[in-house]
């Protein structure tokens, strides 16, 4: 995450540097924000720690954002007179200094026909200063967890936290980033606009990189722990199930949107969303009481 960040930060000044910049430049910026966004989702599990100070989660990711306020505050930077700087944005909401706010910048349909758009010299100064506050970031979480590192591996709890992390992941994922903007709850409608990353198309790969981040960051330790018989055998279960929701994604698109209104689109949805319930009941309902991990109050869950 650190390194991509870097990555899309000089991306974008490279492309606002440029006299006429071009539409490689541009291919370019929007590459790099979808491998820093992506690396980002890959360790987003990851809720305790260096990434509770300050907000930080919600400053490399506002979201959910149903009343749109990423576009909001956007749209009133770029139509405004206030000088743009990280300085005067750290006064601002969160909703305006993260992944969301350059996904806007790049991808936003309405905003890609106004004159506001890249290269306007708003525009430009508006994607530098959030590339460069996710790139202070990352830079500033990687560095703290060089320093925790010593106390995670110390603290006996933070195994448990790890596994907890895990399990408020694949719930996030079924009932919001899934589950929401299919309207898989209640009455609910199918709203593609729930959906994060819905601008560049790439909600379902976000939920792939969440997924790919948890088999090579979470599994190797949840193995340790699950010794005994019972265990393996529940640890299989999970990484069998897990293999089978890769695959279930490798033969769909980055986008949730295009399967919404489609009828074997949205079969496969529902699919995808049984193969998540699957992976967050063996996971909260049967390794977490094996190892004795009580689920708690998530921070995510409001008041």
């Amino acid at each position: 995450l650190r390194e991509s960040s870097a990555q899309l930060k000089h991306a974008a000044q490279s492309y606002c540097k440029a006299e006429t910049p071009t539409a490689d430049a541009r291919k370019a910026v929007e590459a790099a924000w979808s491998a820093a966004f992506l690396d980002w989702q890959r360790v987003r599990f990851v809720d305790f720690g260096p990434i509770q100070q300050d907000s930080l989660a919600w400053q490399l990711q506002f979201w959910p954002d149903p009343k749109n306020l990423t576009g909001k505050k956007a749209r009133g930077w770029l139509s405004g007179d206030r000088p743009i700087s990280i300085d005067t944005l750290a006064a601002d909401s969160v909703a305006i200094k993260g992944f969301p706010a350059v996904e806007y910048l790049l991808f936003d349909p309405q905003l890609q026909q106004q004159a506001q758009a890249l290269p306007a010299v708003r525009a430009c100064a508006l994607l530098g200063a959030v590339t460069r506050q996710i790139d202070l970031n990352a830079e500033r979480l990687a560095a703290d967890w060089e320093q925790f590192r010593p106390h995670f591996l110390e603290q006996a709890h933070y195994a448990d936290a790890t596994v907890l992390a895990a399990m408020h992941a694949l719930e996030l994922m079924k009932d919001r980033r899934l589950g929401a903007p299919m309207g898989a709850a209640g009455k609910g409608r199918r709203n593609p606009y729930l959906a994060d990353a819905w601008r560049s198309g790439l909600s379902l790969s976000a939920v792939e990189a969440s997924l790919l981040g948890l088999r090579e960051l979470f599994l190797p330790g949840l193995a340790k722990r699950l010794q005994s018989p019972a265990g393996q055998q529940l640890y299989q279960r999970f990484s069998t199930q897990l293999t089978h929701t890769f695959e279930r994604l490798e033969q769909m698109p980055p986008g949730l949107a295009p399967l919404l209104n489609d009828a074997d689109g949205y079969r496969q949805l529902q699919l995808l969303l049984l193969d998540i319930e699957r992976l967050d009941t063996q996971l909260s309902g049967s390794i977490a009481p094996e190892l004795g991990v009580v689920k708690g109050f998530n921070a995510s869950d409001g008041d």
